[in-house]
């Protein structure tokens, strides 16, 4: 049996090219990137490198980029230490409900501390409004929160109105990429973004290894003390080989082939649309399929059979799909996200599905997925 991977939101498998110039670089280039040294000297040229080519992706100069252990190191120091940095003009954050949890619990810790939190609703499609959102603007707001795109329904986020908002504001702006970086053009000077967090092991790189963009003239302490690598930003000697393999998958993600991963994923979402559809499988989409949102994520509502079943009948049938955010997945706690868009006296909120799609999803693939939801729903259902 054909085992069948469709959980690419949650990770990735590393591009053979990124595994090769992982094994180079521990192999030839070992040295530490702050020794001045011939080895020190040649894993910093390795390193100043790949912060270039990981810079220009999101149009930032060089020294702008803040490597980190992934995306949830970079949510945290975006927003403690912006908190802490700027409560003297105002203890006032403005995030979504439908965020990570790398951004939700860190803003409760602060809550606790006195600071005041806007939880900005979402609609069915999974969508806020920007009316809500200039609603929520005050004098004394610090720092903006919300995610480019979500990870469990993939509604993209206005970024760049919010960002034409704020850059006269004195609320500096953060954005989660997690999702969206590999797939959407990304250009912080268009869109006045003036942090914004990714991790390599979503776009087919290696793990625990991501970066902060953080514009020039946002000042905060580093958030991991010891050393002074980073520029005195962010502590501990840099992960060369596993920096090295992020700049080659970003690389590869040339804006043509993010258009192309795009049209890709979308027409996936429509074959298996119509797939269930003509199968007589009676379910309905969380959140949209339109264009503007990101394509590779694909969350369904299969009526009157429980998410666990679903999973466990799926991964049976050698079909690996989520239940919703991988971090969240040992949790007997509903999706937080589907319980903002739909209420949590919803059905579909223990009852749906996460499919997500990536470079290596064939269209066999989704006909394996399809013939086996269909035969689990037809048997659970006695249809």
């Amino acid at each position: 049996m054909k085992q069948v991977y469709l959980d690419n939101a949650a990770t990735t498998p590393m591009a053979e090219s990124v595994v090769t110039e992982m094994m180079t670089r521990m192999t030839n280039t070992f040295g530490n990137a702050s020794s001045t040294h011939a080895f020190g000297r040649a894993a910093r040229e390795v390193l100043d490198d790949s912060r270039h080519t990981i810079a220009a992706s999101i149009n930032a100069p060089d020294d702008d980029i803040i490597f980190t252990s992934g995306g949830t190191e970079g949510d945290n120091t975006a927003i403690m230490q912006t908190a802490y940095a700027r409560q003297k003009l105002g203890k006032h954050i403005i995030t979504t409900a439908v965020e990570h949890q790398a951004i939700l619990k860190p803003l409760a810790f602060l809550e606790k501390q006195g600071f005041e939190v806007t939880y900005l609703p979402v609609d069915e499609h999974g969508d806020i409004s920007l009316a809500d959102f200039k609603a929520a603007l005050r004098p004394d707001t610090i720092l903006v929160s919300i995610m480019m795109g979500n990870n469990e329904v993939g509604s993209h986020m206005p970024i760049h109105e919010i960002g034409e908002i704020l850059k006269d504001h004195q609320a500096w702006f953060h954005t989660d990429a997690v999702q969206a970086y590999g797939l959407l053009d990304i250009d912080v000077e268009r869109d006045h973004i003036d942090m914004l967090s990714t991790s390599a092991h979503k776009i087919n790189g290696p793990k625990f290894i991501g970066f902060l963009y953080k514009r020039n003239g946002i000042n905060f302490p580093s958030l991991i003390k010891g050393g002074e690598q980073e520029d005195k930003r962010r502590a501990g000697t840099e992960n060369v080989p596993a920096i090295a393999g992020f700049a080659t998958a970003v690389k590869e993600l040339t804006s043509e082939e993010k258009a192309h991963r795009q049209a890709k994923y979308h027409d996936f979402k429509a074959y298996i649309v119509a797939q269930l559809t003509a199968n007589g499988v009676d379910f309905e989409v969380n959140g949209q399929l339109g264009e503007n949102n990101l394509q590779h994520v694909l969350n369904l509502w299969i009526k009157g059979i429980s998410t666990y079943t679903l999973q466990t009948n799926l991964d049976l049938g050698g079909v690996a799909v989520s239940g919703g955010s991988a971090c969240t997945a040992g949790s007997l706690e509903p999706s937080h996200v589907l319980i903002a868009m739909f209420g949590e006296d919803s059905p579909r909120i223990n009852e749906s599905i996460r499919l997500s799609f990536g470079r290596y999803t064939t269209k066999e693939d989704l006909d394996q997925f399809v013939t086996v939801l269909t035969k689990t729903v037809n048997r659970l259902l006695k249809k």
